[in-house]
Parts: C-alpha cells; structure tokens; sequence
C-alpha cells in the first residue's frame, strides 16, 4: 500500500458533504450528483473510476470552483464554496491546477508560453524564472524539442503534455485531472502519472484523477469508485 496520509494538525484538501447538482430546468432538469460525500487529504493521490456520463467531470469542476454549489457543502483547503463570491473562486483557483481534456491551450502562443502562463501565477518569481521553469516542465513531460512550436502544429498527445506541464508550472496546492492518460501512449502515460505521484509526495500537492485507465490504478492511496452520480465505493490501493 501506498504512503499513509497524516491527517493530524492538517486541513483537507477537498471536504464534500452532502453535494447534489442538477442540469437543466424544468422538465429537462436532470440530477447529475447526488450526495457526494468525500475527504481527501493534502498529498494524497485519489483516482475516480466509472462509466462516462456518471458526473465525474461535473464533480471535479465544482471542486475546482467553476461551477456554483447548488446543495450541500464543498470546502477546498478549509474555504466552503457554497455562497462564495467571484473574489473567493478567482483566489482558490490559482492554488488549483486543473487538468482537461480540451487542453484550453491559446492558439497563437507556443508550448512555451502556454506553459509559462501557469508560472505567471506564482508570485514574486522573475520573468526569467518564469520561462526557466515553463522549460523545465516541458521538458519533464518530454517535449524539450516542441517548446517553439504553436499548438496547431502538436499532436492530441503533445497538447496534452503542454496542458499537464501548465498546470504543474503553477505549483498548484490540488490538482484536478480529468482522463490525463487518454491521449498519450502507456510509456509516456505512465512517466505522466510517477510525476503526478512525485509532485503529491515532494509538495503534499493532493491529486485527483479521473480515470478509464487501468495502466495506471497502481498509483492511487484510494480509488473511488461512481456509478449514476453517486459514489459507489471507497477502496484502499492495493499497492
């Protein structure tokens, strides 16, 4: 089994009671979470499994405060979502990475300077740590020799390894990844996801990680598991 997480003296990451959310309205409203209740702690590596379209993207987007909670509580690094105004959500979100499957990366600036932005969250740091460190990311997800290049010329994977290094160049205190490994073949899935792993274990940075990737089970302290917008179950690694 994997490292155990102290919980003495230390904030969850992630605190979930009770969180229900819907889409739509009127006749079209439809329950997509339905009393959600989770903790996961600072450091902790917890992966979500099950069937697309069972809310595991909805949930992740609430915690990373992109959607308004409608019912129940949600508090990310002891700060409660419910009620919060724009100011509260701006200031959680630069401590959040958050990992999509779109990428969202900006069409005329290159690898580089995608990443970079994510440096240009941490305050304090020079121009030239900045870029130092968009280069460094980019080469731990292997794309030292793409840094010039603008997205239209990368593939569905390279995206996806400059939208993981942007993410990580934030130095992010959670980070919310939906389906990293989908695009990426298992030799570069699995350096993707030992470096998740060393960023929870080196910055008790906590990861949470939708998956449909079996390859990559072995990295979790938990896995949960959904089913039609409710958590199913909680099991311990096996590792």
């Amino acid at each position: 089994m994997n490292k155990k997480i102290s919980t003495q003296h230390s904030i969850p990451s992630i605190q979930i009671d009770g969180l229900s959310h819907w889409f739509g309205k009127g006749s079209m409203r439809r329950q997509v979470l339905d009393s959600i209740t989770m903790k996961i702690e600072p450091g902790e590596v917890v992966l979500l499994t099950g069937p697309s379209g069972c809310g595991k993207t909805t949930l992740l987007t609430l915690i990373g405060a992109l959607r308004k909670i409608e019912k129940g509580n949600l508090s990310v690094f002891g700060c409660q979502l419910r009620g919060s105004d724009r100011r509260t959500r701006q200031m959680l979100r630069r401590q959040i990475g958050m990992i999509f499957q779109g990428h969202n990366l900006l069409r005329c600036l290159t690898a580089e300077q995608n990443v970079q932005m994510g440096a240009d969250l941490i305050k304090g740091l020079s121009y030239r740590s900045r870029r130092d460190q968009s280069r460094e990311w980019l080469r731990a997800v292997g794309l030292e020799d793409q840094m010039s290049k603008l997205p239209q010329d990368l593939s569905g994977g390279q995206k996806q390894r400059v939208a993981i290094a942007r993410a990580l160049a934030a130095r992010p205190k959670l980070l919310l990844a939906d389906e990293p490994t989908a695009a990426l073949d298992s030799i570069t899935g699995r350096e993707i996801v030992d470096l998740l792993k060393k960023l929870a274990l080196e910055q008790s940075c906590s990861v949470l990680i939708v998956t449909h990737d079996p390859r990559i089970l072995d990295v979790a302290d938990r896995l949960l598991e959904m089913e039609d917008g409710r958590l199913a179950s909680s099991l311990d690694s096996l590792n």
